[in-house]
């Protein structure tokens, strides 16, 4: 599993490109504070943490629905145009994860290449048949917890 998740994250090693304008990173939004009355005092409870923004991402590489960030996003800009790695947790299964990224993919005219089942990981990979450039890859493994890991790689081909 770590070699996959290596081999998906060196793909975007060396997209610097000082000339492309810049892809601005998705930073989670702070949770809300509430108060409750519990008797005479009141008990500050944070809110659960929200899906990161999606500003700047292509519609086939949101997050997933009541995802909670495991990292920053990692964002970079090449020659062949921008990409980043996301990292997440859900409470969904791997399969539930890799069909809805399968979805997008399809819905944005990007077509499947690679899917692999690991025991129960999950990874799923997808590219415009015009340009090869533009690509999904999405790994999503069962924790411990009952929770799925996700790390999501992208790229938007010029």
């Amino acid at each position: 599993m770590a070699v996959a998740l290596m081999a998906m994250a060196t793909s975007l090693t060396g997209c610097g490109n000082g000339d492309a304008p810049a892809v601005p990173p998705v930073a989670p939004e702070a949770p809300a504070v509430t108060a409750e009355a519990v008797g005479p005092a009141a008990v500050v409870v944070a809110a659960p943490t929200p899906t990161p923004r999606t500003s700047g991402l292509p519609a086939f590489a949101t997050p997933y629905p009541d995802s909670r960030p495991t990292g920053a996003q990692t964002a970079a800009n090449g020659p062949d145009g921008p990409g980043g790695i996301l990292s997440f947790t859900t409470e969904a299964d791997p399969d539930t994860v890799v069909a809805w990224y399968r979805q997008k993919a399809e819905a944005a005219g990007l077509s499947s290449v690679m899917a692999m089942n690991q025991g129960k990981a999950r990874a799923y990979g997808a590219t415009a048949a015009d340009n090869a450039a533009t690509s999904l890859r999405v790994v999503a493994d069962p924790v411990d917890d009952g929770s799925t890991s996700v790390q999501l790689t992208w790229s938007v081909g010029r």
